[in-house]
Protein backbone atom coordinates (compact mmCIF):
# COMPACT_ATOMS: atom_id res chain seq x y z
CA UNK A 1 0.00 0.00 0.00
CA UNK A 2 2.89 2.64 0.78
CA UNK A 3 4.59 2.57 -2.77
CA UNK A 4 0.87 3.79 -4.03
CA UNK A 5 1.30 6.90 -1.42
CA UNK A 6 3.57 8.92 -3.93
CA UNK A 7 0.97 8.53 -7.17
CA UNK A 8 -1.72 9.30 -4.60
CA UNK A 9 -0.32 12.58 -3.68
CA UNK A 10 1.16 13.68 -7.23
CA UNK A 11 -2.80 13.29 -7.86
CA UNK A 12 -3.92 15.14 -5.32
CA UNK A 13 -1.86 18.01 -5.86
CA UNK A 14 -2.63 18.38 -9.62
CA UNK A 15 -6.17 18.50 -8.77
CA UNK A 16 -5.10 21.34 -6.22
CA UNK A 17 -3.35 23.10 -9.08
CA UNK A 18 -6.00 22.51 -11.31
CA UNK A 19 -8.60 24.01 -8.66
CA UNK A 20 -6.19 27.15 -7.48
CA UNK A 21 -5.80 28.16 -11.51
CA UNK A 22 -9.74 27.91 -12.18
CA UNK A 23 -10.18 29.50 -8.77
CA UNK A 24 -7.75 32.10 -10.40
CA UNK A 25 -9.06 32.51 -13.81
CA UNK A 26 -12.79 33.11 -12.02
CA UNK A 27 -11.85 36.02 -10.08
CA UNK A 28 -9.88 37.06 -12.76
CA UNK A 29 -12.90 37.11 -15.85
CA UNK A 30 -14.80 38.77 -13.12
CA UNK A 31 -12.66 41.43 -11.80
CA UNK A 32 -12.43 41.84 -15.95
CA UNK A 33 -15.98 41.95 -16.72
CA UNK A 34 -16.22 44.38 -13.35
CA UNK A 35 -13.53 46.62 -15.31
CA UNK A 36 -15.03 46.86 -18.45
CA UNK A 37 -18.38 47.62 -17.03
CA UNK A 38 -16.75 50.85 -15.03
CA UNK A 39 -15.16 51.59 -17.71
CA UNK A 40 -18.58 52.05 -19.75
CA UNK A 41 -20.37 53.51 -17.11
CA UNK A 42 -17.41 56.30 -16.42
CA UNK A 43 -15.78 57.24 -20.04
CA UNK A 44 -18.43 59.15 -21.44
CA UNK A 45 -16.41 60.59 -24.78
CA UNK A 46 -12.35 60.94 -25.43
CA UNK A 47 -10.95 61.84 -28.77
CA UNK A 48 -7.81 60.88 -30.34
CA UNK A 49 -5.66 60.35 -33.40
CA UNK A 50 -4.92 57.70 -35.38
CA UNK A 51 -2.65 57.04 -38.22
CA UNK A 52 -2.85 54.54 -40.81
CA UNK A 53 0.50 52.85 -42.90
CA UNK A 54 0.15 50.14 -45.32
CA UNK A 55 2.82 48.76 -47.27
CA UNK A 56 2.44 45.30 -50.07
CA UNK A 57 6.19 44.89 -51.04
CA UNK A 58 5.45 42.60 -54.09
CA UNK A 59 3.40 45.44 -55.73
CA UNK A 60 5.31 48.34 -54.08
CA UNK A 61 1.96 50.17 -52.48
CA UNK A 62 2.21 52.37 -49.79
CA UNK A 63 -0.52 54.29 -48.31
CA UNK A 64 -0.95 56.26 -45.06
CA UNK A 65 -3.72 58.56 -43.57
CA UNK A 66 -4.26 60.77 -40.19
CA UNK A 67 -7.71 60.65 -39.02
CA UNK A 68 -9.35 62.67 -35.90
CA UNK A 69 -11.48 60.14 -33.82
CA UNK A 70 -14.41 60.87 -31.54
CA UNK A 71 -15.68 58.49 -29.82
CA UNK A 72 -19.10 58.96 -27.83
CA UNK A 73 -20.80 57.22 -24.61
CA UNK A 74 -22.73 54.35 -26.26
CA UNK A 75 -19.47 53.27 -28.40
CA UNK A 76 -20.44 55.43 -31.51
CA UNK A 77 -17.65 56.87 -33.47
CA UNK A 78 -16.97 59.80 -35.66
CA UNK A 79 -13.74 60.22 -37.72
CA UNK A 80 -12.60 63.22 -39.67
CA UNK A 81 -9.42 62.86 -41.92
CA UNK A 82 -6.57 65.14 -41.36
CA UNK A 83 -4.42 63.90 -44.02
CA UNK A 84 -4.02 61.05 -46.15
CA UNK A 85 -1.07 60.13 -48.94
CA UNK A 86 -0.01 57.34 -51.59
CA UNK A 87 -2.36 54.67 -52.97
CA UNK A 88 -5.78 56.03 -53.87
CA UNK A 89 -7.22 52.68 -54.16
CA UNK A 90 -5.74 51.64 -50.58
CA UNK A 91 -7.04 54.58 -48.96
CA UNK A 92 -10.29 54.05 -50.17
CA UNK A 93 -11.05 50.47 -49.96
CA UNK A 94 -8.86 49.73 -47.13
CA UNK A 95 -8.49 53.02 -44.74
CA UNK A 96 -11.83 53.78 -44.88
CA UNK A 97 -13.27 50.38 -44.75
CA UNK A 98 -11.64 50.21 -41.54
CA UNK A 99 -13.39 53.21 -40.23
CA UNK A 100 -17.01 51.88 -41.07
CA UNK A 101 -16.08 48.46 -39.88
CA UNK A 102 -14.93 50.25 -36.45
CA UNK A 103 -18.06 52.34 -36.76
CA UNK A 104 -20.21 49.36 -37.16
CA UNK A 105 -18.44 46.93 -34.34
CA UNK A 106 -18.78 50.03 -31.84
CA UNK A 107 -22.51 50.09 -31.74
CA UNK A 108 -25.89 48.60 -31.10
CA UNK A 109 -25.73 44.50 -30.53
CA UNK A 110 -21.88 44.21 -32.25
CA UNK A 111 -20.97 46.35 -29.63
CA UNK A 112 -21.59 43.56 -27.09
CA UNK A 113 -20.58 40.51 -28.94
CA UNK A 114 -17.31 41.83 -30.02
CA UNK A 115 -16.13 42.83 -26.14
CA UNK A 116 -13.20 40.77 -24.98
CA UNK A 117 -15.61 39.74 -21.38
CA UNK A 118 -16.44 36.22 -20.35
CA UNK A 119 -19.68 36.70 -22.34
CA UNK A 120 -18.07 36.32 -25.15
CA UNK A 121 -14.84 34.18 -24.98
CA UNK A 122 -13.85 31.24 -22.86
CA UNK A 123 -10.79 31.85 -21.41
CA UNK A 124 -7.68 29.60 -20.19
CA UNK A 125 -5.48 30.35 -17.72
CA UNK A 126 -2.10 29.88 -19.25
CA UNK A 127 0.73 31.29 -16.76
CA UNK A 128 1.87 34.75 -15.55
CA UNK A 129 3.83 37.05 -18.22
CA UNK A 130 4.65 40.58 -18.75
CA UNK A 131 3.59 42.74 -21.45
CA UNK A 132 5.10 46.78 -21.46
CA UNK A 133 6.90 45.95 -18.27
CA UNK A 134 3.77 45.18 -16.36
CA UNK A 135 2.82 41.75 -14.58
CA UNK A 136 0.07 40.03 -16.92
CA UNK A 137 -2.39 36.83 -16.57
CA UNK A 138 -1.77 35.21 -20.07
CA UNK A 139 -5.36 33.48 -21.39
CA UNK A 140 -5.78 31.41 -24.44
CA UNK A 141 -9.30 32.88 -25.74
CA UNK A 142 -11.24 31.18 -27.63
CA UNK A 143 -15.05 32.18 -29.43
CA UNK A 144 -18.21 31.56 -27.58
CA UNK A 145 -20.28 31.81 -30.69
CA UNK A 146 -19.20 32.65 -34.62
CA UNK A 147 -19.54 36.29 -34.78
CA UNK A 148 -17.72 38.07 -37.82
CA UNK A 149 -15.34 39.99 -35.33
CA UNK A 150 -14.42 37.52 -32.80
CA UNK A 151 -10.69 36.68 -32.85
CA UNK A 152 -9.57 33.61 -31.82
CA UNK A 153 -5.86 33.82 -29.69
CA UNK A 154 -4.33 34.94 -26.71
CA UNK A 155 -5.23 38.17 -24.46
CA UNK A 156 -2.92 39.63 -21.41
CA UNK A 157 -5.11 41.06 -18.67
CA UNK A 158 -3.22 43.48 -16.19
CA UNK A 159 -2.55 41.92 -13.26
CA UNK A 160 -3.16 45.34 -11.15
CA UNK A 161 -6.13 46.87 -12.91
CA UNK A 162 -7.59 43.57 -14.75
CA UNK A 163 -7.37 45.33 -17.61
CA UNK A 164 -6.48 44.01 -21.41
CA UNK A 165 -3.48 44.96 -22.35
CA UNK A 166 -2.18 43.19 -25.18
CA UNK A 167 -3.87 41.01 -27.58
CA UNK A 168 -2.76 38.56 -30.16
CA UNK A 169 -4.34 36.45 -32.68
CA UNK A 170 -6.37 35.90 -36.20
CA UNK A 171 -10.05 36.15 -36.82
CA UNK A 172 -11.95 33.77 -35.66
CA UNK A 173 -13.50 33.51 -39.55
CA UNK A 174 -11.37 33.99 -42.53
CA UNK A 175 -12.55 37.61 -44.06
CA UNK A 176 -12.89 35.96 -48.00
CA UNK A 177 -11.54 33.38 -49.69
CA UNK A 178 -8.69 35.37 -51.23
CA UNK A 179 -7.41 36.06 -47.58
CA UNK A 180 -5.12 32.85 -47.03
CA UNK A 181 -4.11 34.08 -43.16
CA UNK A 182 -4.13 36.91 -40.74
CA UNK A 183 -2.65 37.61 -37.67
CA UNK A 184 -2.32 40.76 -35.35
CA UNK A 185 -0.87 42.15 -32.08
CA UNK A 186 -3.12 44.85 -30.77
CA UNK A 187 -1.39 46.79 -28.03
CA UNK A 188 -3.09 49.29 -25.03
CA UNK A 189 -1.61 51.60 -22.70
CA UNK A 190 -3.31 53.31 -19.44
CA UNK A 191 -4.46 56.71 -19.67
CA UNK A 192 -5.03 58.04 -16.63
CA UNK A 193 -7.74 55.79 -15.14
CA UNK A 194 -8.17 53.81 -18.52
CA UNK A 195 -7.12 51.23 -20.59
CA UNK A 196 -6.93 52.43 -24.57
CA UNK A 197 -5.55 51.32 -27.88
CA UNK A 198 -1.90 51.97 -28.24
CA UNK A 199 -1.07 50.13 -31.86
CA UNK A 200 -2.42 47.42 -33.87
CA UNK A 201 -0.23 45.52 -36.27
CA UNK A 202 -1.65 43.55 -38.82
CA UNK A 203 0.22 40.67 -41.29
CA UNK A 204 -2.19 39.68 -44.06
CA UNK A 205 -1.20 37.32 -46.51
CA UNK A 206 -3.62 37.56 -50.03
CA UNK A 207 -3.64 35.20 -52.65
CA UNK A 208 -1.70 36.71 -55.90
CA UNK A 209 -1.21 39.98 -53.95
CA UNK A 210 0.95 38.35 -51.66
CA UNK A 211 2.14 39.80 -47.58
CA UNK A 212 0.92 43.10 -46.76
CA UNK A 213 1.23 45.14 -43.42
CA UNK A 214 -1.21 47.31 -42.36
CA UNK A 215 -0.13 49.32 -39.21
CA UNK A 216 -2.49 51.51 -36.77
CA UNK A 217 -1.13 54.03 -34.12
CA UNK A 218 -3.32 55.71 -31.41
CA UNK A 219 -2.20 59.38 -29.59
CA UNK A 220 -3.62 62.45 -28.44
CA UNK A 221 -6.03 61.06 -26.40
CA UNK A 222 -8.23 63.51 -24.43
CA UNK A 223 -10.52 61.92 -21.89
CA UNK A 224 -14.17 63.42 -21.71
CA UNK A 225 -13.16 66.21 -23.21
CA UNK A 226 -15.55 69.56 -21.51
CA UNK A 227 -15.75 67.97 -18.56
CA UNK A 228 -14.95 69.52 -15.24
Amino acid sequence: MPRFFPAILVAATLVAAADLGENTLTRLTDRMAQTDRERLKTLERYTGTQHYVLNNKRFKTHAEMTVRAVYGPEGEREFQVLSESGSEWVRKYVFRRLMRVAQESAQGVDHQETRITPANYNFRLVRMDTANGRQCYLLDATPRTKHKYLFRGRVWVDAEDAAVARVEGSPAQRPSLWTASVHFVHQYKKVGPYWLAASNVSQTEVRIFGSTELKVEYSDYVINPGAP
